[in-house]
């Protein structure tokens, strides 16, 4: 018997991010057909992680009643997997994803745990850089002066900004040029900032060039990344901080009917680390 996989997000009133995640987590199902896979949420949406869980717990509680063995969770493993579709740390984790698996664990035995939220892992870098060559075939080509800012959804957790810092620091590597995190909560700069002083450090680029005669034809562009799972409260955010550009949130257009495989591959690499620690 598998350990059910609990894919946990934050949740979210916005149709296309409810889509997403549905997507996300049937892709997992497509890809793991023996797998026993549930949705829960964090905020916004119900059913609870705590509810689910405790639920999976129970059900594997039953199951094994009725075959005699007597053990609750399979052999060597937990009974239930709480995957944090969430792409860094924080309180969500630390907090709700923490108290939920505690709360079925007071038995003594270690009958859930909950898996490392999905980022940094190098496929989430591969799927930004390629939000960013969608964005400079939809709107490029992207001169050298334009500028990139990274917006992820930020926690007050430190730990946090030091995942969206490795990740900012990666796709930098892999578009050869800077790019700036920003926050749309908990930590500093928070997007609208960021965007504006890039757009401050690019108009005094373009100034300049301008002043030592280079040609000069349009100023600069502001390219945000977006290191946001879905649509949701944060893209808006980020959509109305006045960038040129905003791309596509990790899980792909709002349109997309089936998640990018390599979205679900770190879903399942984090269930695997999981289930082996």
């Amino acid at each position: 018997m598998s350990a059910v996989l609990i894919g946990t997000s934050h949740g979210t009133d916005d149709p296309a991010g409810q889509a997403a995640v549905r997507a996300l987590l049937d892709g997992v199902r497509a890809a793991r057909p023996e797998l026993d896979v549930r949705e829960a949420f964090v905020d916004v949406q119900q059913p609870e992680v705590d509810e689910v869980l405790a639920g999976a717990v129970r059900d594997a509680g039953s199951a094994t009643a009725r075959d005699g063995s007597g053990a609750v969770s399979p052999v060597g493993g937990p009974t239930a997997v709480v995957v944090p579709l969430l792409l860094s740390t924080g309180y969500h984790v630390r907090h709700d994803i923490a108290q939920a698996v505690a709360a079925v664990n007071t038995a003594g035995e270690d009958v859930a745990v909950a898996a490392e939220p999905l980022g940094p892992h190098p496929l989430l870098v591969d799927i930004l850089a390629d939000r960013y060559a969608a964005a400079e075939a939809a709107h490029g080509p992207f001169r050298p002066d334009d500028v990139v800012v990274l917006a992820a959804a930020g926690s007050s957790v430190a730990a946090a900004a030091t995942a969206v810092e490795e990740v900012t620091s990666a796709l930098a590597q892999r578009l050869g040029r800077p790019v700036t995190p920003s926050y749309g909560a908990g930590a500093e700069p928070r997007v609208p900032a960021a965007v504006a002083a890039a757009r401050a450090a690019a108009g005094a680029t373009s100034g300049a060039s301008e002043t030592s005669g280079a040609p000069g034809a349009s100023a600069p562009r502001v390219i945000v990344v977006s290191y946001l799972l879905a649509p949701g409260y944060f893209l808006d955010r980020v959509l109305e901080a006045g960038a040129d550009v905003v791309t596509d949130p990790v899980a792909g257009p709002a349109r997309a009917e089936k998640a990018d495989p390599r979205l679900v591959q770190v879903v399942l690499d984090r269930y695997d680390a999981a289930i082996a620690s």
